[in-house]
């Protein structure tokens, strides 16, 4: 009896030692992996730092952007300097010129082929007037430098020209196109030597004799053969290039 009372007290000691064994498993888990449970932790304490490292990272590429972005800057800087040539609101001739490159090659436009009138330009005292020439031909061709003006019999030669007013390229006009021709005729004001003028001659290069060309004003207009000049014939008027 003895020996079965202690064969019991074993088992039931080895039994009890067995579920405090699966108690000890379900609650802590194994001594060995508790020892790694803070790792997950350090993992999660880690994300802040390469979340940081993202940022910085972020950051310095946020701060190679306005580095990248200087020639942009220099680009608008090169745009303000193409700014600063907006005053010259009218384009050049050479702009206006026509994109077909047998257009150079025109004729010669004749006084038949345009139709030239004049207009005074600005208000009182009138000192220049605008000659316009108009392709009436049907056909393409050439104004050559400047037009040939004779206001005065008295005085044979032609008005002189100035250079500055040079076009840089021919100017070619297309059918119905106009060209223009800046005109002085005085330094304004009333002067001894200023002559009235009711209507003056223009001739071209291309030849057909001159045209005669009635002045604008109800009383005409009066020359100083002293101040009178003529621009190049252009496809519009230029600041600058046309100022005299």
């Amino acid at each position: 009896m003895r020996t079965t009372h202690r064969r019991r007290t074993t088992a039931l000691a080895a039994t009890g030692a067995a579920a405090l064994a699966l108690v000890l498993t379900a609650c802590g888990g194994n001594p060995a992996d508790s020892g790694t449970a803070p790792a997950p932790t350090t993992a999660a304490q880690s994300t802040p730092a390469a979340t940081g490292a993202t940022t910085t990272s972020a950051g310095t590429a946020a701060g190679t952007a306005p580095n990248t972005a200087a020639p942009s800057g220099t680009k608008t800087g090169a745009g303000a300097g193409a700014g600063t040539s907006t005053p010259s609101a009218r384009p050049t001739g050479a702009a206006q010129a026509p994109a077909d490159p047998a257009a150079a090659s025109a004729p010669l436009c004749a006084v038949k082929d345009v139709a030239i009138s004049a207009a005074l330009q600005d208000g009182p005292p009138y000192t220049h007037l605008v000659l316009t020439a108009k392709n009436t031909s049907g056909h393409s061709c050439r104004l050559s430098e400047y037009p040939r003006i004779r206001f005065l019999e008295s005085h044979r030669e032609n008005v002189p020209a100035v250079a500055k007013s040079r076009p840089a390229a021919p100017v070619v006009l297309t059918a119905g196109a106009p060209a223009y021709a800046l005109v002085k005729l005085s330094d304004g004001g009333v002067h001894e030597n200023n002559e009235p003028v009711t209507a003056f001659s223009v001739a071209l290069d291309g030849g057909s004799g001159p045209a005669t060309v009635k002045a604008p004003g109800n009383g005409g207009i009066a020359v100083d053969p002293a101040a009178w000049a003529t621009g190049y014939w252009t496809y519009e008027l230029r600041n600058g290039a046309d100022d005299f």
